[in-house]
């Protein structure tokens, strides 16, 4: 089979990969994106089945094509998945689905890289990895699987029918975890949720949503730091959208942990941390708060005032009396979900550009590696570069950084 050459390749068709398709064909660059499943595969295959954009249609887009029907609402994944190949036929974008990419290399002794897939071998300037962040399913090695307690990720989790009769613990109160243990306890199970550190915004308040108050007061752009934590966020599209109150989930029968720490013969060890964690969450929602009540007066803004917002509730028994074990066979556990998020891997990617974690090295999503690049890394340049319409403003400056090398590698003084 020859050797198929462009400037270009892409790995993975998702939102990363359709928005640098769309700025590298704005720039004149030819490409291919290569896709082992299909467009969106993720979000049709490797999500739970009730799941909603965890913003509403009019933010969580890109700017060449709108949702249709309500913009306020929070669409369904296959909805979304549907949007982005609407998408691909739009830009007329390059891609060639059910194909998977095995090894890159550079080619010896001349510009570019070689790329082998299961589909044959492409020659290509640069190589842009576009798969983002959820391509491992990390679920921690902590109970042992002879327990025969049912054990998921919450990739895999698709909906209450799927699990075993029981109680269900699952750990991680970030988007997904928080919304899976809300969706098994509105189905009547009994729910363990083992919350660690987060952000807690409010799902709306004075009558705009939280991704328009993030915008206006510029907390979308707050640009990467190495050094920083940047902790998971805890919201909710689900239901028409609400602002995630721990204590509410507590008082609707939800018994909240801290972290979940160790096993040892049949119980959990865990944490002390559920009141501070709770309390970080709180603090981070009222702050915003305080910053909208600033911004609007500052701007002498006609929104409504909601007093009612500021007021935290009282302590539940589970936190203010916090269980540090747990004996899983007394609570009837049968089912642990692992909400515990993903790790990476570049394996085939052949280049020192990572860290001992196997974290890209990359400035802005450019790495020390040159002509190899990443998209749709969180805070690969700001807060939003792992949304939907934040990874469509990371493609641009890679497209345009790519542009420009590609003009210095063509240049021939004149004589």
């Amino acid at each position: 089979m020859a050797i198929e050459k462009v400037d270009v390749v892409v790995v993975g068709a998702g939102q990363a990969g359709v928005a640098m398709s769309e700025h590298l064909s704005a720039n004149g660059l030819s490409h291919i994106v290569l896709e082992r499943g299909r467009i969106a595969e993720r979000w049709r295959s490797e999500r739970w089945d009730s799941l909603v954009a965890n913003g509403p249609a009019w933010h969580d887009r890109f700017p060449g094509l709108t949702f249709p029907g309500d913009p306020n609402a929070f669409v369904p994944k296959e909805k979304v998945a549907d949007y982005f190949v609407e998408y691909v036929k739009q830009i007329k974008a390059p891609i060639r689905c059910g194909v998977e990419v095995t090894s890159v290399t550079r080619l010896d002794g001349k510009f570019g890289f070689r790329v082998e897939t299961t589909d044959g071998v492409y020659e290509a300037g640069f190589v842009v990895a576009a798969t983002g962040a959820f391509q491992t399913p990390i679920t921690p090695d902590l109970i042992p699987a002879q327990t025969g307690i049912h054990q998921i990720h919450s990739s895999a989790y698709r909906n209450p029918d799927q699990l075993p009769d029981g109680a269900v613990l699952v750990v991680g109160a970030g988007s997904s975890g928080t919304q899976i243990a809300e969706e098994l306890m509105n189905a009547g199970r009994k729910v363990y949720l083992s919350v660690g550190p987060h952000d807690r915004p409010p799902r709306s308040y004075r009558g705009r949503d939280f991704v328009w108050w993030l915008g206006v007061l510029n907390k979308w752009d707050a640009e990467a730091t190495p050094e920083a934590d940047h902790v998971t966020i805890a919201v909710s599209g689900a239901n028409g959208g609400h602002t995630v109150d721990f204590r509410s989930l507590a008082d609707q029968g939800m018994t909240l942990l801290g972290r979940t720490e160790a096993y040892v013969d049949g119980k959990l060890k865990i944490a002390p941390d559920l009141a501070k964690n709770i309390a970080a969450g709180d603090a981070n929602y009222l702050a915003l708060l305080k910053e909208a009540d600033a911004f609007v007066a500052q701007n002498g803004l006609d929104l409504p005032e909601e007093p009612e917002a500021h007021l935290i509730g009282a302590d539940p028994e589970c936190i203010s009396h916090p269980l540090l074990e747990l004996d899983m066979q007394d609570a009837g556990i049968s089912t642990v979900i692992w909400a515990t998020g993903f790790g990476r891997d570049y394996s085939w990617l052949n280049f020192d550009t990572f860290d001992e974690n196997g974290a890209p090295l990359h400035t802005r999503g450019i790495s020390r590696e040159p002509g190899i690049y990443f998209l749709g890394l969180p805070w690969q340049t700001r807060r939003g570069s792992s949304f939907i319409w934040g990874v469509w403003y990371d493609a641009k400056y890679l497209a345009d950084h790519m542009s420009k090398q590609q003009t210095y590698m063509t240049f021939s003084p004149t004589h």
